[in-house]
């Protein structure tokens, strides 16, 4: 496909801003030990091109990339509930890697490859055009700050490499307890070639079934924060 990069950011010499930043201090010895041990046999290719999905997981299957898992219940939950599924979760916090790791091995869970490095390389250089079925985004980094807003994660040229990953019919979900974020997230996909809102009049879906909770929801419900749920579908 064709990079959907800025000219700016694609050239040479010019970092991207990146929507996150590395928050190593928390780790336990026990995460550390699994991220040793058990990101060998979890994870999830590095290339510079496009891995081949059926091998990675020794099967062709309906296949989910959850960009942000945080501590990895929801997704090591939704991997449990769909073993027929295949499942790629991304994230940089080493914490929650090693947490998700434990989990895997804990539950006997083996339908999940990770991924823990920036989301758009994932997408640009890993992953085929046209190759997944579904992508997750559940409470991104909200950066409420409005100097900081550029470091939001969806912005336009991040939601064009989404609908570029995404099958004809494959489905993006997001949620946030951030309304004005919410609202960006809305606009931004609503205005992006190729992706169709699922919920009324171009609005807001509601929770789907089946969503689990994740811990920065519960966090922000027990704040009396409002949920916002968006979904798209990839139309051709």
């Amino acid at each position: 496909m064709r990079d959907p990069r800025p000219a700016a950011e694609a050239g040479a010499g010019r970092r991207p801003v990146r929507s996150y930043v590395r928050r190593e201090g928390r780790i336990t010895a026990a995460q550390a030990r699994a991220i040793d041990k058990l990101l060998p046999d979890y994870a999830f290719p590095e290339s510079d091109a496009a891995v081949d999905l059926p091998a990675v997981f020794g099967r062709r299957a309906h296949t989910t990339l959850e960009i942000g898992f945080g501590n990895g219940d929801a997704l090591a939950e939704l991997a449990a509930q769909h073993p027929e599924r295949n499942y790629i979760g991304v994230e940089v916090h080493r914490p929650g890697v090693g947490r998700l790791l434990m989990r895997l091995e804990r539950d006997g869970i083996e339908n999940v490859r990770i991924a823990p490095r920036d989301a758009a390389e994932v997408l640009r250089n890993e992953i085929a055009d046209d190759a997944l079925d579904e992508i997750l985004i559940y409470f991104p980094d909200p950066w409420p700050k409005k100097r900081h807003h550029k470091r939001r994660l969806v912005q336009g040229e991040f939601a064009l490499l989404i609908s570029a990953k995404l099958a004809v019919g494959g489905r993006v979900g997001l949620a946030t307890d951030w309304p004005d974020y919410a609202e960006q997230m809305r606009l931004v996909l609503n205005g992006t070639p190729g992706l169709e809102n699922l919920g009324a009049d171009g609005g807001f879906s509601g929770r789907p079934p089946g969503r689990p909770p994740t811990k920065f929801e519960e966090r922000g419900a027990a704040r009396g924060h409002e949920v916002f749920d968006l979904a798209y579908r990839r139309v051709a």
